[in-house]
């Protein structure tokens, strides 16, 4: 009995031991996932698919295009000179949206690891934000304002393509369908020209017939068709991001302002609380004095 005692003691202090660890790691656990702004970080992920969406599809249906009117609209290569020219632009500025946001939404999430952190401490008077700290969160709601108009831009301009996919689309199912009873399949054509795409003297510059409804059966229109309207999803969602970010700031710019004002406000009350403190010692003093 007298060995059994010392043994279920030290089992009852190794079990406390644990129990003390795994506390400390569960407070340590809840401590750290309480830094992490969850709505930056929801933004941050909602900005990376969109932008990845818009760029990878957008690149891609971009020469699935070129490669459709080079084959069935415009068959002389200087007719569409410019047209090749402006497509190798925006691929290469679709390069740049993808690299500048990917950078910019790491950013936006550091501000809002920062901001959350500096909220918390100042809610625990531990901590006092700085004008520069300030002046980040603004810089970078004005930025994010500036974006978000920039890509509002680009999401109607995303709707274009779609348009015009959408109505070669529309006019070859009319034509395959039975009950649309047409005569003259060869009197239904899509011309390019007057999207002003391609110039007027481009040859042949449109489709007509049977011809279309092949070119609706290529690959490069379906996966055209379907990529542009992927990408047009993606630079939507990069819209709703920005405006989630936008929510964040001018959220967090307020939290820090009325933390500066609570801050103020407390350091006057203190600095008057040791005034009267003061005044009132003095007195004393003066009385103690009057009575000796």
């Amino acid at each position: 009995m007298d060995g059994t005692k010392p043994a279920m003691e030290s089992n009852a202090e190794e079990t406390q031991e644990e129990t003390q660890e795994s506390k400390g790691c569960f407070e340590c656990c809840i401590k750290c996932l309480g830094g992490v702004p969850y709505a930056s970080l929801v933004a941050t992920i909602l900005c990376f698919i969109g932008v990845a969406l818009f760029c990878g599809c957008g690149h891609v249906a971009l020469g699935g295009t070129l490669t459709m009117l080079e084959n069935h609209f415009s068959t002389v290569t200087t007719d569409h000179a410019t047209l090749t020219t402006v497509i190798q632009i925006l691929q290469y500025i679709i390069y740049g949206i993808a690299s500048f946001f990917f950078v910019y939404a790491i950013l936006l999430l550091a501000e809002g690891f920062y901001t959350t952190s500096a909220i918390k401490k100042e809610l625990q008077s531990d901590f006092k934000t700085t004008a520069c700290g300030r002046c980040i969160t603004a810089f970078f709601m004005f930025l994010t304002y500036i974006l978000f108009l920039a890509f509002l831009a680009i999401f109607g301009f995303t709707a274009i393509p779609v348009f015009l996919f959408f109505n070669m689309w529309t006019t070859c199912s009319a034509m395959r369908s039975p009950e649309a009873n047409i005569t003259s399949p060869e009197s239904i054509c899509v011309d390019v020209r007057q999207y002003g795409i391609i110039p007027w003297n481009a040859t042949p510059g449109k489709a007509c017939g049977a011809t279309l409804g092949d070119i609706c059966n290529t690959s490069e229109f379906y996966l055209s068709y379907h990529l542009y309207i992927v990408a047009f999803a993606g630079a939507g969602a990069t819209v709703i991001a920005l405006i989630h970010y936008l929510m964040i700031l001018g959220a967090n710019w307020a939290y820090l302002k009325s933390a500066v004002s609570t801050h103020d406000y407390q350091d006057i009350k203190t600095k008057d609380d040791q005034d009267l403190e003061a005044e009132a010692r003095s007195k004393e003093g003066q009385n103690s004095s009057s009575y000796s």
